[in-house]
């Protein structure tokens, strides 16, 4: 077997290997593209993780195009692929080499990279001529502290640059990050068409409720505490204090699967939480015109992951300096805020991630140009808060008022005229 030579698959040798999660994570962007797409896959083997990620990912009217890794032939390839059954091998075309290739609009590295910063900008590059317009490319590398040169620096550099997602996946052995890229821009019409992503950064601990990682985090920070305390003063039943701590924190940020609404003229809540205020107003920081916005508070009794209320393209995000005032007061209007701002195809939509009181952590994890569905994760807001969704005043319709319990990604608070 020949590999186009302008293109370098990383080398299947060594400790580094792709698991069942990181594979998960790898097909993200075939698994919710639903529409009929091309997409290609380079560097399989038979019984890879990512092969079978692939093959589950795929819908009627995919076409997945196979490249060979380097210690696989074709025919193997091919042979694994027609022990599938007639409905994968009827959407699975192996190729010999790259350079046969059409391109594709999701591109996914089956291999994670792990050669110098030079090997891994001359693979993209080759890659690059393999992608339509908007098409994301998806490889991973592994997760070394500290690494400050080769393929991690590489992919941080090309993240900084096209990045669209990155996700660390811990489960893995070793631990991946995999990076998300998108060379030219989507159309903002293409989010309608996307599925929320998968996000491992979200546990699993039932099949409808997932902590997330930073819930996991702190539980793990408090049971640390105690640990420390234990040891330090063994007497003492200090060490409870943070040991009993340790479930209502990660019960916090609990991350709930939710039913997403199909309506395409739906909007729905960015949080879970009381309705604060519907109302109208100007805000210049987002244009002319007027807004109508939907105010949400959070107790720290609910949960906290933020998610799109509309699908649309990320264009811009800024904090707004501030103070820390109870997120329920007038003067919450002022508190320190993230804003992400989404083109849509009704207009622009924004919304805000205000801290509170006790809130002082916004976590943003939408990079520019990155689509989002509508329902899609995008961050979260640490205990107590308030979120606020701004719409275009005369496109949007509202359909909750004050006094109203919303639920983030089911609950519909307007919609589109």
């Amino acid at each position: 077997m020949t590999q186009s030579p302008a293109v370098r698959t990383p080398g299947r040798s060594g400790p580094v290997r792709i698991g069942e999660r990181a594979a998960r994570t790898l097909v993200t962007e075939l698994a919710r593209r639903n529409d009929p797409k091309p997409a290609l896959l380079v560097g399989a083997a038979p019984g890879d993780a990512v092969l079978a990620a692939a093959f589950d990912a795929l819908l009627p009217g995919d076409v997945l195009t196979v490249v060979p890794a380097a210690d696989c032939t074709a025919a193997e390839l091919r042979e694994h692929v027609t022990a599938q059954g007639q409905w994968i091998a009827d959407r699975v075309r192996v190729v010999d080499s790259l350079a046969t290739a059409d391109p594709a609009e999701v591109v996914v590295v089956a291999e994670p990279f792990t050669g110098t910063a030079e090997e891994t900008r001359a693979t993209i590059d080759g890659l690059a001529k393999h992608l339509a317009d908007g098409a994301v490319l998806a490889v991973a590398t592994p997760a070394t502290p500290g690494r400050t040169e080769g393929a991690a620096a590489e992919l941080e550099r090309q993240g900084a640059l096209f990045g669209v997602g990155t996700d660390l996946v811990l489960r893995n052995k070793p631990p991946v990050r995999v990076y998300r890229l998108r060379l030219t821009p989507a159309p903002v019409s293409l989010a309608a068409r996307l599925a929320p992503a998968y996000r491992p950064s979200s546990v699993p601990l039932t099949r409808g409720m997932h902590i997330d990682s930073n819930g996991v985090a702190a539980a793990g920070i408090a049971l640390g505490l105690a640990g420390l305390a234990r040891v330090v003063r063994p007497k003492s039943r200090l060490w409870l204090l943070p040991a009993l701590a340790a479930a209502p924190v990660a019960a916090f940020f609990r991350d709930p699967e939710r039913d997403v609404p199909e309506d395409p003229s739906a909007v729905v809540a960015a949080a879970d939480g009381e309705v604060l205020s519907v109302q109208r107003l100007h805000d210049e920081r987002f244009g002319d015109g007027e807004w109508l916005r939907v105010a949400v508070f959070l107790s720290v009794l609910d949960v906290h992951v933020n998610r799109a209320p509309v699908a649309g393209k990320v264009v811009d995000y800024f904090v707004a300096d501030g103070g820390f005032a109870n997120a329920m007061k007038p003067e919450a209007e002022h508190n320190v805020a993230a804003y992400t701002v989404l083109d849509t195809d009704h207009g622009t939509v924004v919304v805000a991630q205000r801290t509170g009181l006790i809130a002082r952590r916004i976590v943003q994890r939408a990079p520019i140009g990155a689509l989002l569905a509508r329902g899609e994760r995008f961050g979260l807001i640490r205990f107590g808060s308030r979120t606020d969704v701004y719409l275009p005043a005369e496109a949007a319709e509202p359909l909750v008022g004050p006094g109203e319990r919303v639920v983030g990604g089911s609950t519909v608070i307007a919609r589109w005229r």
